[in-house]
């Protein structure tokens, strides 16, 4: 696959991904709550740049070492266990 073909899956992927989640609803919070979209904006993208690098290396890492179905079913196990803890915890 070319870089290309990989960026714009990527960021295709990422972006409809990220689409009204909590990220953005906590980041129009914030900018309206205080006014300083720019300041909001620079800390959101800051904040999102670091952890997506964790991100990236934590799947370089497992990559080596799982299957990649390995890794997509332990990571949808691993969204619907905070799922349910995040419903149990609300009652």
């Amino acid at each position: 696959m070319t870089g290309v073909k990989l960026f714009f899956m990527t960021f295709g992927a990422v972006f409809l991904a990220e689409l009204a989640d909590k990220t953005q609803l906590v980041s129009i919070g914030m900018s309206s709550k205080f006014g300083r979209p720019v300041t909001v904006w620079l800390a959101s993208v800051l904040a999102y740049m670091i952890i997506t690098l964790i991100a990236v290396y934590i799947g370089a890492a497992l990559g080596k070492h799982c299957k990649p179905e390995l890794i997509r079913y332990g990571s949808g196990l691993l969204f619907i266990i905070i799922g349910v803890l995040i419903v149990a915890s609300k009652g």
